[in-house]
């Protein structure tokens, strides 16, 4: 089984990116974060032109939105309310060869790393405080989890651990608090189990860089993580660069990772 999460800041803008990426990888599952479209909004036929027979969203409108395609048979799990809110940020689902799969859009956490004073960032630690709660009833499953987790936790998931220390998404706060989830659900990250941590390895640059690759000031906030039989059925893991040249592409590279049923 190929897996592949992406955040594709807008499914509708993306769906030639998306044929692309089923064409060359061949790819069973593709987890999608950022869809920004509600089920009436969602392009369906579109995507089970492309090969994608099963689908699982949760969508909503303009912004957020989560979805898992699959050639794979697949059976929704139970959704829930994260922080109390219905903004779109997770969808589960069984595969029939036994593997579930949850697919996660941690909140991004504004521009002020304070949770007295920013909100946005108050929200982002209640969410990875609830995922390190849910995920103690994880850890004696054969589950993968991937997503937008918004957190580069390692010094070489970005690209300069000293200037980036105080920016939302690299700070110890976050570090940890995401350390907790990991840790509670005794989740193994995948990628950085295939690619060592002396290895800079990024899954996002800015719009904002008039050359992102020539810059290359990255980070590494989409992950793949796996718990009980998916550990060892991962067999090998990449971050598929060059689909941020893409033509109109989102500011997220996919990240893909192989699996034996």
């Amino acid at each position: 089984m190929r897996l592949v999460t992406w955040n594709v800041n807008s499914i509708r803008l993306r769906l030639d990116g998306l044929a692309r990426l089923a064409s060359a990888t061949e790819v069973d599952v593709v987890c999608l974060q950022e869809i920004k479209a509600d089920k009436t909004k969602f392009p369906f036929e579109a995507i089970r032109a492309i090969g994608f027979q099963y689908i699982e969203m949760e969508g909503f409108p303009g912004y957020h939105g989560v979805a898992i395609l699959s050639k794979i048979q697949m059976e929704r799990l139970e959704g829930r309310d994260w922080c109390g809110k219905q903004d779109g940020r997770y969808v589960g689902a069984k595969l029939k060869n036994g593997f579930s799969v949850h697919n996660f859009y941690v909140p991004a956490g504004g521009d002020e790393p304070d949770p007295t004073i920013n909100d946005k960032f108050r929200h982002k630690l209640d969410f990875l405080s609830e995922m390190a709660a849910w995920g103690e009833a994880q850890a004696n499953t054969d589950a993968i989890l991937v997503g937008d987790l918004n957190v580069a936790p390692l010094p070489n998931d970005v690209w300069s651990h000293k200037a980036l220390l105080k920016v939302v998404s690299h700070t110890p706060i976050e570090v940890e608090a995401l350390e907790k989830a990991q840790v509670s659900g005794r989740w193994v990250d995948l990628v950085r189990r295939q690619i060592p941590e002396n290895v800079p390895l990024f899954s996002w640059w800015s719009y904002r860089s008039k050359d992102w690759e020539e810059a290359n000031r990255g980070r590494r906030l989409d992950h793949i993580w796996g718990v009980g039989g998916a550990v060892n059925a991962c067999t090998a893991a990449t971050v598929i660069k060059e689909a941020r040249g893409w033509e109109k592409p989102s500011d997220h590279a996919p990240v893909m990772a192989d699996f034996r049923d």
